[in-house]
């Protein structure tokens, strides 16, 4: 059964990946290369202080706080959707109450559910709209495999990423990401959750009307990922790109503290990446390996804490 201590292991493990990459975002291989990050550091890109965290932490707050609220049905998406629209327009779970480093994607979908377009229907769906903007706040689901079965637990999966990107291929690689992150729930070690959970996302996925969509994911279901080396390893903000590095990332490392640094350093879209990757090591690693001093100084830290306990009690 999960407990409150994964949540909050995941939660704080993705927001402090989130924050640890803020201050670099777009920052080249060769800079990272040059000036390592190795701690919390603050300003540099978006001029924000340490411990600083972004869209990615914001939205998965958003939908762990939409399923403490509402639960699992068919009232989740609409309710996330006016969570989000708070979040674009009054800074909603954010920790300065300043909203930035909007997705485009992710923008121009908030703007038409508040318009009134239905959230299944607001995401972009054409092949250009595959950024990571789903992928970086789905984790909250992996918590509730005990709730809902594993193809109910998908189908919700596709329907939360629709609100801001519909295309397949954003869809199978949630699928694929909670498929492990529900095996690291379940207490299996790195490289078993990695190859179980994708094996199981590539039967569900061949049997399905996303099959196609699995050859962009060759890399990541091969179960070869870790032996590539960094220059094969992408990390710009295409939602393919995405869950191979992170990935690439945790299967590398063995504790949080390297993994979310490696992600970082990989430079580009340094915070989702290390979101990505510390939503899963946080889960594995648990929060007493996220270093203290880095626990310590992100911003509404009692509060995220006292949201895994909300989403635990649900």
């Amino acid at each position: 059964m999960v407990t409150a201590t994964q949540i909050q292991g995941g939660l704080m493990g993705l927001c402090v990946g989130d924050a640890l990459g803020v201050p670099v975002e777009f920052s080249t291989r060769a800079e990272r290369r040059n000036d390592p990050v190795i701690s919390m550091r603050g300003y540099g890109t978006y001029h924000q202080p340490p411990g600083t965290w972004s869209d990615d932490s914001s939205l998965t707050f958003c939908l762990a706080e939409a399923i403490a609220e509402v639960g699992l049905g068919d009232e989740l998406p609409e309710h996330l959707g006016r969570k989000m629209g708070l979040w674009l327009q009054q800074a909603y779970w954010t920790p300065h109450g300043e909203t930035f480093d909007v997705g485009n994607t992710t923008a121009a979908a908030i703007r038409k559910m508040l318009d009134g377009v239905s959230p299944l229907e607001a995401g972009g769906s054409d092949e250009r709209s595959n950024g990571n903007g789903s992928l970086m706040r789905i984790l909250p689901l992996a918590f509730f495999a005990e709730t809902l079965s594993y193809e109910e637990l998908l189908d919700l999966a596709h329907n939360v990423s629709s609100l801001t990107h519909r295309h397949p291929r954003s869809l199978v690689a949630c699928g694929i990401y909670l498929s492990i992150a529900i095996e690291l729930v379940d207490n299996r070690g790195v490289e078993t959750a990695y190859r179980r959970g994708t094996k199981r996302a590539q039967d569900f996925y061949e049997n399905s009307i996303y099959r196609n969509e699995l050859e962009h994911y060759e890399e990541v279901l091969l179960g070869s990922l870790e032996k590539l080396s960094t220059d094969e390893i992408e990390s710009d903000g295409y939602v393919v790109n995405a869950l191979e590095a992170a990935l690439w990332c945790l299967l590398r490392h063995d504790n949080y503290a390297d993994t979310v640094l490696a992600a970082v350093n990989l430079g580009e879209d340094t915070d989702t990446t290390a979101a990505i990757a510390g939503g899963l090591a946080g889960i594995y690693y648990g929060l007493e390996d996220i270093p203290k001093k880095w626990l310590d100084t992100i911003h509404k830290k009692d509060e995220i804490l006292k949201l895994g306990d909300r989403l635990a009690a649900t």
